[in-house]
């Protein structure tokens, strides 16, 4: 695979996190248990490939400057500070939240998915968001890094 063709790829496997968290909720809220289980595996499984390719491609290239300038600066790095910020968050509140469902505990599931839900969401649409500003309206490169 093409490193340079990483943040694509990782863009997508956040907008199909996104879509798998949304069915998921869907799903509990529809009282499907297994359809959420599974929505949310797939979730989980999504993130972590999104994450592993994520270190590659920064390991060999470090990071991408944001090209623009003024208000628009301001506010790619507003978001991009509150995305890097809860994306921290986000696999140790997935790995609970899983963790307490696999386990039976569903009360301390329920309890904790009203925060991992909305955090994981956010992460990955502005995942979304960051990679659309970056690479498609500024066309940064691994080259202005």
């Amino acid at each position: 695979m093409d490193i340079t063709s990483l943040p694509t790829v990782n863009a997508c496997l956040n907008g199909i996190a996104t879509v798998l968290l949304v069915i998921g909720y869907d799903r509990i809220r529809r009282r499907q248990i297994a359809q959420h289980r599974a929505c949310m595996v797939a979730a989980f499984a999504t993130s972590i490939l999104f994450l592993t390719f994520y270190v590659i491609y920064h390991y060999n290239v470090g990071s991408v400057k944001f090209p623009g300038t003024g208000v628009a600066k301001a506010l790619y790095l507003v978001m991009l500070f509150t995305h890097v910020v809860l994306a921290a968050l986000v696999p140790v509140l997935a790995i609970v939240t899983l963790t307490l469902a696999f386990r039976g505990n569903f009360v301390r599931h329920r309890r904790l998915a009203r925060w991992t839900l909305p955090i994981w969401l956010y992460v990955s649409v502005t995942g979304v968001l960051i990679y659309v500003v970056l690479y498609l309206v500024y066309g940064a490169s691994a080259a202005t890094g």
